[in-house]
């Protein structure tokens, strides 16, 4: 290897094996055999400038041969997840879970790192901004399709990779057990003979929630504040408020009413979907009740930067697929309410865009668009 290093001039801090070293020979001497090339010695005989034109070829491609063994051997060193949420919640989890199964399948170690801040900004900065070598992925969220909608940042689908659609949980609206509301169109009638009367909360003001709830009425030809929006930290506090009779409304997704649902202290109306929610399949649909189109949600994705090279692409997206399809991940996913819809890199990017325009759409009507 180093009598190699010597007549080439250069180092190459062992990029090359020896498996490769003597495939460059192999190509080499086949390349002057099949050339004719009987002077060609290691005592430094004179060649033709034909010759030496030649030689370089059957060098470059042994070069080439070499480097696309070492692409094909990718990883070869741990990947790095990127969740732009905090430890602990429902993301994270779902990080943690696709992280070990790739682990499994890629031979490996995934190391899920939580880069948290801006409203999620900072973690989808870091994930956009990697180097595209597939060392970097990372589970972006349905608030990807909205920050640059709100001047938070111009990032968009468009600076990613998408390569999977992991999950997806639609919205839902819940009321207390006790509401003399108990079914959507009592709901809705109500709140159209009391507009801005009744109060809804599930999220900050512009958040997922938000735009489910608004961009509904807006669908249904009514004014998006026909139900006043009350912000909140999230479901979680919006569930208090509910149970304690200071909303009459929570919208979010059903595994994020769950706990009350469960219970028997509240009640889901409707999911803003076209199918039933596998959570509670009873609840029926906006589409079944009113005819209208609109479905939104929070949903999950594995992206990786713009620019990844198509043969690590296409492992990724064989491995995920296995995964969604897998019973681990299947029962993993099941136990905590969270819905499995898979999507492949094509059908996940016009998921993607669709939610962009919708989110867009809804953040203008509401005159939060920047």
């Amino acid at each position: 290897m180093k009598e190699f290093t010597k007549k080439n001039g250069k180092r190459y801090d062992g990029q090359f094996s020896y498996e490769s070293y003597f495939l460059q020979n192999h190509v080499l001497s086949l390349q002057v055999g099949s050339l004719g090339l009987k002077n060609y010695s290691h005592r430094g005989e004179e060649m033709t400038n034909s010759r030496r034109g030649w030689i370089k070829t059957a060098v470059a491609v042994a070069l080439t041969c070499t480097v696309g063994m070492a692409h094909a051997a990718w990883p070869e060193r741990p990947v790095t997840l990127i969740v732009p949420w905090g430890a602990g919640g429902g993301t994270d989890a779902t990080a943690r879970i696709i992280g070990s199964l790739l682990e499994k399948d890629l031979g490996q170690p995934v190391n899920v790192v939580n880069r948290t801040g801006g409203n999620g900004v900072v973690g989808h900065q870091a994930i956009a901004g990697a180097k595209a070598d597939g060392y970097t992925i990372g589970l972006a969220t349905v608030e990807i399709a909205m920050m640059h909608h709100q001047g938070l940042t111009k990032l968009s689908y468009k600076d990613y990779t998408p390569l999977a659609l992991m999950n997806y949980d639609p919205a839902a609206l819940t009321v207390s057990a006790t509401s003399p509301y108990k079914t959507f169109n009592d709901l809705i009638a109500a709140a159209k003979a009391n507009p801005g009367k009744l109060k809804a909360s599930g999220t900050g003001l512009g958040g997922i929630w938000h735009l489910a709830l608004a961009g509904m009425f807006a669908d249904l030809k009514q004014d998006p504040n026909t139900i006043r929006w009350v912000p909140s930290n999230g479901a979680a506090p919006a569930l208090v408020d509910l149970a304690a009779g200071g909303v009459e409304v929570l919208a979010s997704s059903l595994p994020e009413a769950r706990s009350l649902v469960d219970a028997g202290k509240a009640v889901p109306l409707v999911v803003l979907d076209a199918k039933p929610a596998a959570l509670y399949p009873k609840v029926p649909t906006l589409k079944s009740l009113t005819g209208s189109d609109w479905a939104t949600g929070a949903w999950r994705g594995i992206v990786a930067p713009k620019g990844i090279p198509a043969d690590i692409q296409s492992r990724l997206a064989e491995s995920l697929k296995k995964i969604a399809a897998s019973k681990e991940y299947q029962d993993f996913m099941s136990g905590r309410g969270f819905g499995v819809q898979y999507a492949d890199s094509t059908e996940f990017t016009k998921f993607w865009e669709k939610s962009d325009t919708d989110m867009g759409k809804t953040l203008k009507t509401l005159g939060m668009a920047k």
